[in-house]
């Protein structure tokens, strides 16, 4: 059995409720519980690529991928666990979505961490369904509660936008640097000259921000974007198209989607999976990279200053430099050479 977060740990803690029920799961997954848990039926919505990867092998059909579920994927389902995801945005796109699609009368389990905000669900579905806390382990809450009835659900209201210099950037909750270019993103922006050429492949791409502001300078790059998140996935089509700049872009984790090798590889990759501190993703890129770029081809990332990229970089590509830093972040650049060859 595989090892569960403490939201899975509380839900199973009344197991025997489920034994009989038709159960949907959604939200902020983490583990492998809505393959393991017993139910008379499992289905799983999420909208993280790698946790799909995960839960199709286990579940096959009955797990799903993307921005937004559909009727047959919650089809027969009479029970929502919905785990809590680290913004309440989100968690609204999200619950309006599942709900709208479940029959009144379904129960609705909502868990969470406190220090995630899980506390404002009840608040959030109040017009739909009256939320009781029923447990609290942990460091987590679990509600419960029955739809009353199914709210209205319209993607299109969740979107928006802001401008940067002349270029526009379409969002969704969820998606990183929603409201504005981050400090970070915007610190490797500025490492980047202009008349860029070649292939640039953008891991962890958000909305699109970076290729976006790197395609409008250098107009001759080719670009691929991905990321694990659906609505990163759209924002940066959507992005694409509004400043009508071609790209693909491609769900995937880290290199699972893309073949081939590129002369640039940026990224402002993340480090933490939902509320979790992880380094797993900017682990699996920095060590990736050499597979995927060219002879002389170039690895350039930003990250928070005190994160232990260096040595990683280091190992793989056997050597790196620092282009850039502040008090919060570096701008770390590889080039995949003679020393990355003899190290591989």
């Amino acid at each position: 059995m595989s090892a569960f977060t403490p939201a899975s740990e509380v839900i199973l803690r009344h197991s025997d409720e489920f034994t009989q029920r038709r159960v949907l799961f959604a939200g902020d997954l983490q583990d492998e519980l809505p393959a393991e848990l017993e139910t008379a039926l499992s289905r799983v919505h999420t909208q993280q690529y790698h946790h799909w990867q995960i839960l199709s092998r286990l579940m096959g059909e009955n797990a799903s991928y993307g921005l937004t579920a559909t009727a047959p994927e919650v089809a027969d389902c009479d029970t929502l666990v919905y785990y809590w995801p680290k913004n309440k945005p989100e968690a609204e796109f999200q619950l309006q979505n599942l709900l709208s699609l479940l029959p009144v009368g379904c129960d609705i389990f909502v868990i969470g961490e406190n220090r995630s905000g899980v506390r404002s669900a009840a608040q959030m579905v109040e017009s739909w369904a009256t939320l009781e806390k029923i447990d609290s382990a942990r460091r987590c809450g679990l509600y419960h509660g029955r739809l009353d009835n199914q709210p209205a659900f319209d993607a299109e209201r969740f979107w928006g936008e802001y401008q940067l210099d002349k270029i526009t950037v379409c969002t969704l909750p969820g998606v990183f640097s929603r409201d504005g270019l981050d400090v970070g993103s915007q610190l490797l922006l500025s490492t980047l000259t202009p008349h860029t050429k070649g292939k640039v492949l953008d891991v962890g791409c958000g909305a699109g921000v970076l290729s976006v502001l790197l395609a409008s300078h250098s107009p001759k790059v080719r670009l691929t974007l991905t990321d694990v998140s659906a609505p990163a996935i759209a924002a940066s089509k959507a992005t694409l198209a509004a400043n009508q700049i071609e790209g693909e872009v491609l769900p995937g984790n880290v290199f699972s989607a893309v073949s081939g090798r590129f002369d640039l590889i940026i990224s402002n990759p993340p480090f933490h999976d939902g509320v979790q501190t992880s380094l797993d993703a900017a682990q699996t890129l920095i060590r990736g990279a050499a597979k995927h770029l060219n002879s002389g081809g170039e690895l350039r990332i930003v990250a928070n200053a005190f994160l232990p990229y260096a040595q990683i970089l280091d190992e793989t590509f056997g050597s790196h430099e620092v282009l850039l830093q502040n008090g919060r972040f570096k701008v770390y650049r590889a080039i995949w050479g003679r020393a990355g060859r003899e190290k591989r």
